[in-house]
């Protein structure tokens, strides 16, 4: 009896011992009416002090879990678990459509996961060590300080006031236009897209986009039943010409582009092509959502504008915005920035879905900002991460035969290999060796990409960055000369 009771350092021993006897209690394991040892019995069999077990009895008391006799002792009350028939079902069975699709589409169950040890270019998250811990635990302090209270409580389906002024200003030192439009906070971009692609009605159920282009956005789009339109890209972006082709050969619902460090490729979209891309778009009538994604990782080049700025006054694009690549991606803030009627519609469905994004990671975010950490964290992240994209792109070159290697930013590189080698193939050899990185085909929306890789090098020690590449290299070489 209570032979199984195993202490576990760092927490108090009061709680672990009263889980423990309420676990035996609904368990089953002690019966209605049946007497507990004494206190004194009891710390003797658990080798805990006797005041530990009379304050956990109190307190079992209390809540209804025994009750005690005067000179007779502890018991076990009825507890309100009555036993009934028992029956069982297979789940997988109740599962609609939409849910077994969500399955087909997880990567983590699908794909190959790096284990630890190993080299893991699969990952394209910053890099925790360089997060600046100190200044958000001064965040963290100055807010609770202010109005902890608050922070606690329920908050503002929109999102919490000082981060959306923030926020406000941020878009406009991008350039965007915000008069007329808002902002609303979201659980990052993964909310942000749903909640557009589930609320819009659109005349047709078709997306336009690149080809290569997020997973998330592909799996999101294709749960909502939409289909989708991958157009292929240049080393700038886009081929416009097969995209004014497709928009005048098929009726398009809405557009979804990435223009700056886009995911997988790592391609910046030139500014001519940013003008004429939303020319055709507004010649067509099809609204944009445009993924602001790693925005903030340029190691070169002059400032590109993001989309939303060259739409001006209009208010046909609706940006979608996150710091998770580049800044505390466990806090998962992100925001939609359009017209202002979308957004109160928006505030709406987020009400009705989960009522707010947490209000106390909003304030320790708005906090960082508001003490001036941001842009310090940022030019030493930039620093850090430059120099890794350089390396990449050297060892890349020293020892992977590819065809085509694209991303002049962000924290990954995609790599093109001869048409004849399969980039899976090449994962299994390599997985074998210790290295993992992203098979290319999940980017691409028409079952295409059978020959590229998505390579992750931000979490990568520069050592892990030239031996796991040279593994990469010999399988690639190997499979050419097979």
């Amino acid at each position: 009896m209570f032979t199984d009771f195993k202490i576990i350092d760092g927490r108090p021993l009061t709680v672990q011992v009263k889980e423990y006897l309420k676990q035996w209690i609904t368990k089953g394991k002690g019966r209605v009416d049946q007497k507990l040892p004494s206190t004194r019995e009891l710390s003797t069999m658990l080798g805990i002090s006797r005041n530990t077990l009379v304050t956990v009895y109190s307190e079992l008391e209390e809540e209804g879990f025994i009750y005690t006799i005067h000179s007779k002792g502890s018991f076990v009350s009825k507890v309100g678990i009555a036993s009934v028939p028992s029956w069982s079902l297979d789940w997988e069975q109740k599962l609609n459509r939409k849910t077994q699709q969500a399955v087909e589409y997880d990567l983590m169950k699908r794909d190959l996961r790096g284990e630890k040890g190993m080299i893991n270019f699969a990952s394209i998250a910053p890099d925790e060590k360089l997060f600046d811990l100190a200044n958000v635990k001064r965040a963290f302090l100055d807010r609770m300080s202010l109005e902890g209270e608050i922070l606690l409580n329920y908050g503002y389906a929109k999102g919490y006031k000082p981060l959306i002024e923030y926020l406000t200003g941020y878009m406009e030192t991008k350039g965007v236009d915000m008069e007329g439009k808002d902002i609303l906070i979201t659980n990052g971009f993964t909310e942000a897209y749903d909640m557009l692609v589930s609320s819009l009605a659109v005349p047709q159920k078709r997306i336009i986009c690149e080809n290569p282009t997020h997973h998330t956005a592909i799996k999101i789009s294709r749960l909502h039943g939409f289909d989708i339109t991958g157009i292929p890209m240049d080393q700038d972006g886009v081929r416009l010409e097969l995209f004014e082709k497709a928009l005048q050969e098929q009726e398009f619902g809405l557009a979804y582009l990435t223009p700056s460090y886009h995911n997988p490729t790592g391609i910046v979209m030139s500014a001519e092509k940013r003008v004429e891309v939303l020319r055709l778009l507004a010649r067509y009538r099809i609204p944009l959502i445009e993924d602001g994604f790693n925005e903030e990782l340029r190691y070169s080049g002059s400032h590109m504008a993001p989309l939303a700025a060259f739409g001006g006054e209009g208010n046909s694009i609706i940006y979608l915005g996150s710091f998770s690549k580049i800044l505390f991606p466990g806090i998962r803030i992100g925001w939609i920035a359009a017209d202002r009627a979308l957004i109160d519609a928006l505030v709406s469905v987020k009400r009705a879905r989960n009522i707010h994004t947490s209000t106390l990671d909003q304030a320790v975010l708005y906090q960082y900002f508001h003490n001036g950490n941001f842009e310090k964290y940022l030019k030493r992240a930039k620093s850090e991460y430059k120099r890794k994209h350089e390396l990449a792109v050297q060892y890349c070159g020293e020892y992977i035969p590819y065809k085509r290697l694209t991303g002049s930013g962000g924290l990954h590189l995609f790599i093109e290999l001869e048409d004849r080698c399969n980039a899976r193939e090449i994962l299994a050899e390599c997985y074998a060796q210790g290295v993992v990185f992203t098979a290319g085909d999940v980017f691409y929306t028409d079952g295409g990409g059978a020959n590229t890789l998505r390579l992750g090098f931000s979490r990568v020690s520069d050592d892990e960055l030239r031996h796991g590449i040279e593994i990469i290299g010999r399988a690639v070489q190997k499979r050419m000369e097979a």
